[in-house]
């Protein structure tokens, strides 16, 4: 199972949300949502989340020094592989 995660609501503690684990502030997120180098939300109802695995995915691409384009080309492969499993 696919955890997911979510940012954290106004005044909540960061615990268990997208911003623990990546360190990134929502505006951030979503500019690099924008530019393809995060993977884009997942709408359950009126909230977004993100699959775990997606995240960790990209963040361990920057932690090995991988350049935006990579990153890019990554981000697809991971939207690719949640079309094809929808």
């Amino acid at each position: 199972m696919n955890t997911m995660l979510r940012m954290p609501k106004k005044g909540e503690q960061d615990a268990g949300t997208l911003r623990a684990l990546s360190g990134l502030a929502p505006s951030t997120i979503y500019r690099d949502v924008k530019r393809g180098t995060f993977p884009k939300p997942v709408k359950i109802g009126a909230v977004s989340v993100w699959p775990e695995r997606e995240v960790q995915a990209v963040l361990n691409a920057r932690i090995a020094g991988k350049s935006d384009d990579e990153i890019r080309a990554l981000v697809n492969d991971l939207h690719r592989q949640r079309s094809a499993a929808a």
